[in-house]
């Protein structure tokens, strides 16, 4: 629980419900209702455990505070998150119908524990800890099944260590959302890849056989669709935009626009994870990654 002033309520409730949602409670200290509903947001600030953080705003005390979110009686409650007020209640609600309330808006208990099971992940990974990333990972998805992104997260890493079967295992459960998901939908285009050259037995020098029908004829798409598809079976990125920007630069419609969803596709799987930076402060972009995005911009454009 805070106290909340004038001073201070930039710091504890707009900013930190950037990351935490802050439920503000509006009271006085004559007012009997107050009396009831405080000790109740206490309890239930700890029995939530983290998932929210109550603020207590004296509306006497603090009457320019009061006004700003137009207060007229007390006790008012207002839950913030991302820095907005989301919604709110006024008088003592007794404790079954706070919960409700509390839990219609805030992260459940497993959705917290996967989100932080993820950062571990992120944090192995970048200590060079494959194997611990994977089994963090792994844990984010057993726990919150609907957490896309560790979802993501753990199918790509399992592709990039080679563990194509289970990685098929643990993205069945979402391959019907893929096609309306662009992070899911790249990792079904990665996979889409590598059944490609299982199915063609296209071993290590598939490259001479899809460059010499390229050489005959540089508006064989398919040609150069399949070899951009060999170079993703093989995580060569780069080289397999650089084969679908030569199908763009020719034809950008092309097979319902193939190449251009496929490059899109390519973008998303070699994007790095966010960099933490100040508040304010506008995370670093991968050259290589904003590189290809221009390109494919002049190309489609143009």
């Amino acid at each position: 629980m805070i106290d909340v002033t004038v001073e201070n309520f930039e710091a504890e409730v707009v900013a930190a419900s950037m990351t935490t949602p802050v439920l503000v409670d509006f009271w006085a200290p004559w007012c009997g209702p107050c009396k009831t509903l405080g000790p109740v947001l206490e309890k239930l600030e700890v029995a939530y455990a983290g998932r929210f953080t109550l603020a207590k705003i004296d509306s006497d005390q603090q009457q320019q505070l009061a006004a700003m979110f137009g207060i007229r009686s007390i006790p008012t409650c207002v839950l913030m998150m991302n820095g907005q007020p989301v919604d709110g209640f006024t008088g003592a609600l007794p404790e079954g119908q706070l919960r409700a309330f509390l839990d219609k808006h805030l992260p459940s208990a497993e959705e917290l524990q996967a989100e932080e099971q993820e950062e571990q992940a992120q944090e192995a990974l970048a200590g060079g800890d494959t194997a611990g990333a994977l089994e963090a990972l792994q844990q984010a998805v057993l726990t919150d099944p609907a957490n896309e992104e560790a979802r993501f997260d753990y199918v790509k890493l399992l592709l990039q260590q080679g563990r194509e079967d289970d990685a098929k295992v643990a993205f069945a459960p979402v391959i019907a959302k893929a096609e309306g998901s662009r992070r899911l939908g790249a990792l079904k285009a990665w996979m889409d890849a590598l059944d490609f050259v299982t199915a063609g037995a296209y071993g290590a020098g598939a490259g001479a056989e899809f460059d010499a029908k390229i050489a005959a004829n540089k508006r064989d798409f398919e040609a150069r669709y399949g070899r951009a598809r060999w170079l993703m079976a093989q995580q060569r990125w780069t080289d397999a935009m650089d084969e679908l920007l030569e199908i763009l630069m020719r034809d950008k419609g092309w097979n319902e626009e193939a190449a251009r969803k496929t490059y899109i596709a390519i973008l998303e799987l070699i994007e790095p994870p966010r960099v933490k930076v100040a508040e304010g402060q506008i995370p670093p972009e991968d050259p290589v990654l904003a590189s290809y995005r221009r390109r494919l911009s002049s190309v489609v454009l143009s």
